[in-house]
């Protein structure tokens, strides 16, 4: 396992993370399976794991706190929160109000008097960068937190909270969680730059492209991914952009091939070679799944393996542009364009 500093925080993490969006109901993965991964990710060298409140409604924190127990001081532990957790319109988002009680909820379930980074999980447009880093850095001051960060943040945006913290002389953002894979290169252009020129930590989520870089979804064989199931969409190979992905990936996996590695290990490794990105977020549902990314825990794509992967998805370009995150909202609201 490789390990690099988290931005500029001097806390070391393994170059692979532990994402728990699979435990519980939404991998429906029992307390059982889920210690048996956490079990093993540690002991091959994970020592971050990534969590969120709004993972089965809390029921992927508890999971991982039991699953901990005993052992806390052993990892960094992340969880998130900004997403609904109910109809309750103020339950989300940025507000001091939401942060300080979503925060006390997530240590319980997780069964713990800290946690190392708190991150927003996506940019509220509704609450000002001041109100939600003062909340944040309050939170700090209380010792509840040790760092905070962003995740999903456009580059516009990750450049506004930097120079909000400035301005009001607040804690900053020390962490930015994108999504990234050979699939899906946009932030080449614009988020990881920013993340580069403030020094923020970056770990990556979705680096196996929702399971398109798993190697499940091959052009001679039927797509029966646990993702599949509940985004059929985002599979369905009639829709030109899926062929196009699909195209992609058997190229990528005669490369692999060639190279003697597996596409997860091709894909693994092309998000750790960015200089940019601290670790990747794996989130297996079984232990099997976790034993065949923990196989790229050290691998090192040559140049020209990297060169190579260029020509098959050029720098900086989505293959599936209409399932990213961070887009503008005045790119999904007509309203905030048009007079």
């Amino acid at each position: 396992m490789q390990y690099r500093t988290l931005g500029t925080t001097g806390v070391q993490v393994s170059s692979l993370a532990l994402g728990a969006m699979n435990f519980g109901a939404i991998g429906r993965t029992t307390q059982d399976e889920a210690t048996a991964i956490v079990d093993a990710a540690l002991e091959a060298g994970i020592n971050l794991i990534d969590t969120a409140d709004m993972y089965g409604t809390g029921e992927s924190e508890e999971l991982v706190g039991k699953a901990i127990a005993g052992r806390r001081d052993d990892l960094v532990l992340a969880t998130k929160a900004g997403m609904p957790m109910s109809e309750e319109r103020n339950h989300r988002g940025g507000s001091r109000r939401w942060l300080v009680t979503a925060l006390d909820d997530s240590l319980r379930r997780l069964g713990v008097d800290h946690v190392d980074l708190y991150q927003l999980h996506r940019w509220d447009p509704a609450t000002s960068d001041e109100e939600t880093l003062s909340a944040l850095t309050d939170l700090r001051a209380a010792g509840k937190i040790r760092y905070f960060g962003s995740s999903t943040f456009p580059a516009y945006r990750i450049v506004q909270a930097q120079w909000a913290a400035e301005q009001a002389r607040l804690g900053r953002y020390v962490t930015e969680q994108p999504s990234y894979s050979i699939l899906q290169r946009g932030i080449e252009a614009h988020v990881l730059p920013v993340t580069e020129q403030y020094g923020l930590g970056v770990l990556a989520w979705s680096p196996l492209a929702s399971g398109w870089l798993s190697g499940a979804v091959r052009a001679d064989r039927e797509i029966t991914t646990h993702r599949s199931a509940f985004l059929p969409a985002r599979f369905d190979l009639s829709l030109p952009a899926n062929r196009v992905r699909l195209d992609a990936v058997e190229r990528l996996a005669k490369l692999a091939d060639a190279a003697g590695l597996t596409l997860i290990q091709l894909a693994l490794g092309f998000v750790t070679a960015h200089p940019a990105v601290t670790s990747a977020l794996i989130g297996p549902r079984t232990l099997d799944h976790l034993r065949s990314q923990l196989a790229a825990a050290d691998t090192v794509l040559p140049a020209d393996v990297l060169d190579a992967i260029d020509e098959i998805v050029a720098p900086g370009v989505d293959l599936a542009p209409d399932e990213k995150f961070d887009t503008p909202p005045a790119l999904l609201d007509p309203s905030l364009r048009r007079r």
